[in-house]
């Protein structure tokens, strides 16, 4: 009789599949920060702040980084010291806007590219596999952010602009209000900066509706 191979569950494989792309994820981004002059945490917070226009205050990154108030505060200020971030008052007296300055935009635009080595890779999927992939990194995201497990993400699952499924196209069955287009998954956003956030209730249709359709 043949021997069997041990049943183990799908998901607890994927999980550790994914930590091995997390682990090499993150000695790209050390190798990449340290030839910048940067810690990997610092790289991040300068490619969120180049992501938004109008800039961001301190609470607003340590939110979206999923860091503490501290460790952000710390970030930042080194980062102002190298001239990569620039303070400027807020709306009033006790506010302060972070921006990143131009030379940090450089530095930004490197740290952007400390993932291509896996943007190639999953470049190798067929158009089918990448969408069918962006949209179940979807669910998994938006299960862990439900969970408290990460922060929150500028996704379109959570955004106001966001109709799952409300076009009777399998190509294109989402719509975009902002830009008022009909958009397919792989089209979909982990990261936008036009994401507005949705009402509780809002968010829970969306939610509903893409795990019943999807």
């Amino acid at each position: 009789m043949a021997a069997k191979l041990p049943l183990e569950p799908a998901a607890g494989r994927i999980a550790a599949g994914l930590g091995r792309l997390a682990l090499a994820l993150k000695a790209k981004a050390w190798r990449g920060a340290a030839d910048a002059g940067i810690t990997p945490t610092q790289g991040e917070l300068l490619s969120r702040l180049a992501e938004s226009e109008g800039g961001m205050r301190l609470g607003d990154i340590a939110r979206e980084l999923g860091i503490s108030a501290p460790t952000a505060s710390d970030a930042i200020a080194t980062l102002v010291s190298k001239s990569l971030v620039e303070k400027q008052q807020g709306a009033d007296k006790r506010s302060v806007t972070l921006r990143v300055s131009r030379k940090g935009r450089g530095i930004a635009a490197r740290a952007g590219d400390w993932t291509s080595f896996l943007a190639e890779s999953l470049a190798t999927l067929t158009p089918a596999e990448q969408a069918a992939f962006l949209q179940s990194l979807m669910k998994v995201v938006r299960n862990m952010q439900l969970r408290g497990d990460i922060s929150p993400q500028r996704m379109c699952l959570t955004c106001s602009h966001f109709r799952a499924f409300v076009h009777a196209n399998a190509v294109k069955p989402h719509h975009c209000a902002f830009i008022d287009s009909a958009f397919g998954p792989v089209a979909l956003r982990l990261n936008c900066s036009d994401h507005l956030e949705a009402e509780g209730e809002q968010q829970k249709t969306a939610w509903e509706t893409f795990l019943a359709a999807s």
